[in-house]
């Protein structure tokens, strides 16, 4: 028995398409091969596709070029948009067509709405400006067409060439062999389909006039396509080009490019950081705007984590490389985003379904409608005015874009907010969440030891007190000692050089600090010392340590001299982001292996209710899977490896991309920033997405359930039913375009 084939997977970018049944077509294509699975944007113009090693990907663009379109597997490169001297846009070749078109197609339409302007043979002029606007304005159009006919499908061109040539080919006939070429031929002008016309009727301007409106169309899509992609390649466009490489002691500038992991390169004030690393010398301040939307600059110094594109605010930085090209989060935010628009949300699959049947059902609708009317009697030009009315009104183009264009720009605006949304079906998640589970370690806390305060003797001055102890402690790389050194330098408190430092394993240290002999640390190190701690002072460390606070005690001289008291500090946003949950209808759990003092200290700061504590790492899972089987709906919100198995549970994971990258890949949305306020901005753009989503899709369904019935009754002009077809179109794009705007 043969192994199975290892799954590989290619995206592909495919041109060619002008509707949803296009996409719908090319992914029936492709899902026929054996072991492919693939997706198909119709927005994006994107294939993702997963095969087999059996499968080729050249066997994978033929079988796309077999269907009538062109494709080539996509490069990142592509993403950035067209270079200087490239091809024109597609959207600025649209234009060209389109402002030609509607120069030739305009007076046609006025000649025949406004009998006033309809001179002593008119009509021939008509046919005259009318015949390049067909084969020339249209020729994409019927291109399509003739690739489908010859592939025996139909798609939304399908409609389009055959109501056009329709409408021309019965007015040349009316002209060359019926009455309408006679001089002095008057025509008037409806809204609804003319009863009893006759070959005296001419339709020119319907052809002309679908095709112009239709072509304004698809240039407000291309354009608004192109715009909504903007985002990301904006992103893609953040990356320094250049970088100054410190080689053997030497500087010199190179292409970003030939950097290698592990060099290290020079960041001046006013620069970009080239790629992601790690301060080897020098402090400053970055401004990480561009990748977090964080105004604040951070800053930075000896041993910190940098970000490729942030610029640099302050002092000259030298930095060692420690990821580049695909691997820094730049390209791998990028990633995300790309990935996430290439997906389809649950809805967007049944749309694609109902576009994909619907062209050849028009078409039905169309035959169908001629056939009534002709059956009842009127003239052959009605029945042909009402039957064209509905291939044109029909086409399936609103449906089709009404969920990529949302989730194009929605998650484009995700990315720059810092809010990274791995995929469609996220955005259904967001809507039934009621619950927020919070672990407290580097999400609602900062993860890091804090001073939180002094309580020195009596007697004795505070600043003495942290000028000495952060002396000693200056000896030590334990957490503690860090948090004790920090905290004297934020105060601005200068210290003393410590002399004769030892270090007691688990209790604490001693040392000399001028002519004083120095201990700090637990009660039974001063016992040691024969210290008697007074009791204020034991007051003072025993109500910290009921709080979950680690406190520390200061000695010299043979008596205690005060308490610092250590803390994981609350992230100064975490309050205002738990009362926005709240406002958004959802509880917060704060969930933490700390004892349950701590958590309930941390959890009365910042309004939270309900806390489960002293939860051991591979327990975190069970306690999402507990509040499920309560009937509750969970995010998970976490930063580190072991909130993995609790996020990929949870019914929406959101992890802080300032944790682990192990969070990260389980999260179903990242938060760039580590600010928990961006948990509500998460949930409020998923939800207005998805609103938006619903609501094109109300537009293209109901727009085309109300508005066939009216062409297949005679009550609609073609050429309003195009005008109307297009319009609807630029209403799904523009509508999506607003959340470009979410604040």
């Amino acid at each position: 028995m043969s192994a199975p084939s290892a799954e590989r997977s290619v995206e592909l970018d495919i041109g060619g398409m002008t509707c949803a049944s296009c996409a719908a077509r090319i992914e029936k294509k492709l899902n026929r091969i054996d072991g492919v699975t693939a997706t198909v944007n119709f927005a994006t113009e994107k294939a993702r596709v997963d095969f087999p090693d059996s499968v080729t990907p050249d066997e994978l663009i033929e079988k796309v070029v077999d269907a009538g379109y062109t494709a080539h597997v996509h490069t990142s490169t592509d993403s950035t948009g067209p270079e200087q001297g490239s091809a024109p846009s597609p959207a600025a070749q649209l234009r060209q067509r389109l402002l030609v078109s509607a120069a030739l197609a305009i007076p046609v339409i006025a000649m025949a709405m406004i009998p006033a302007l309809q001179f002593r043979n008119w009509q021939w002029l008509s046919l005259t400006l009318a015949t390049p606007v067909v084969f020339w304005g249209g020729a994409a159009f019927h291109r399509a067409a003739w690739v489908n006919a010859r592939h025996a499908t139909a798609t939304m061109d399908t409609l389009i060439s055959l109501g056009t040539l329709a409408a021309y080919l019965w007015s040349a006939y009316a002209l060359f062999f019926g009455d309408a070429g006679m001089a002095g031929m008057k025509h008037g002008f409806s809204f609804a389909v003319e009863r009893g016309g006759s070959a005296s009727n001419i339709y020119l301007e319907v052809a002309a006039g679908v095709i112009v409106f239709i072509l304004a169309g698809r240039y407000f899509e291309t354009r608004a396509k192109e715009r909504a992609g903007s985002a990301l390649r904006a992103l893609l466009e953040l990356g320094a080009k250049d970088v100054a490489v410190v080689r053997d002691g030497v500087e010199s500038r190179i292409p970003v490019g030939e950097l290698r992991v592990g060099e290290h390169f020079r960041v001046r004030p006013g620069e970009k950081v080239a790629t992601d690393g790690v301060v080897v010398d020098g402090n400053s301040a970055l401004d990480m705007s561009m990748l977090t939307g964080e105004s604040m600059p951070v800053e930075v110094g000896p041993g910190d984590q940098v970000v490729g594109a942030t610029v640099n605010a302050g002092g000259m930085l030298t930095v060692r490389a420690t990821r580049i090209g695909a691997d820094t989060q730049l390209a791998q935010m990028a990633a995300l985003v790309e990935q996430a628009q290439n997906g389809k949300a649950p809805v967007q699959r049944l749309a694609d379904r109902v576009a994909g049947v619907f062209v050849p059902i028009v078409i039905a609708i169309s035959v169908a409608t001629l056939g009534f009317w002709l059956g009842t009697g009127v003239s052959v030009a009605t029945a042909f005015g009402a039957a064209v009315a509905v291939l044109i009104i029909a086409c399936p183009c609103a449906l089709g874009l009404a969920t990529p264009t949302a989730l194009l720009v929605g998650t484009g605006r995700g990315a720059q907010l810092g809010i990274l949304i791995k995929g469609p079906q996220v955005l259904e998640s967001t809507r039934r969440i009621d619950t927020v589970v919070l672990d407290k370690t580097g999400t609602v806390t900062t993860g890091k030891m804090t001073l939180a305060q002094v309580v020195p003797a009596e007697g004795v001055d505070e600043e003495e007190l942290l000028a000495v102890a952060a002396a000693v402690e200056h000896g030590s790389e334990h957490p503690v000692a860090r948090a004790v050194v920090a905290g004297a330098a934020e105060r601005g408190v200068t210290t003393q050089t410590v002399q004769q430092f030892v270090s007691h394993g688990g209790k604490g240290v001693q040392g000399m600090v001028g002519d004083r002999a120095v201990v700090i640390g637990r009660a039974e190190l001063l016992e040691d010392w024969a210290v008697t701690v007074p009791e204020p002072l034991a007051r003072a460390k025993a109500e910290a340590e009921s709080a979950g606070q680690t406190a520390i005690l200061v000695a010299w001289d043979r008596a205690a001299r005060g308490v610092l008291v250590i803390a994981d500090a609350v992230k100064p946003t975490s309050a205002e982001a738990i009362a926005d949950m709240r406002a958004l209808g959802l509880t917060p759990v704060l969930l933490t292996g700390d004892n349950a003092a701590t958590a309930r200290t941390v959890a009365q700061r910042v309004g939270i209710d309900e806390v489960i504590a002293e939860v051991l790492p591979s327990d975190k899972l069970d306690v999402v899977k507990q509040l499920q089987d309560r009937g509750q709906v969970v995010a998970m919100v976490g930063d580190g490896v072991n909130d993995a198995a609790a996020l990929a549970q949870a019914d929406l994971g959101l992890a802080m991309g300032t944790g682990t990258d192990v969070a990260i890949e389980a999260g179903d949305i990242t938060l760039v920033r580590g600010d928990l306020r961006t948990v509500g901005t998460a949930i409020r753009l998923s939800r207005a997405t998805l609103r938006t989503i619903k609501g094109n899709l109300f537009w293209a369904f109901g727009y085309n359930v109300a508005a066939l019935p009216l062409a297949a009754a005679g009550l609609l002009n073609p050429m309003l039913a195009g005008a109307a077809m297009a319009l609807s179109s630029i209403f799904v794009v523009t509508n999506s375009l607003r959340l470009r705007t979410f604040r």
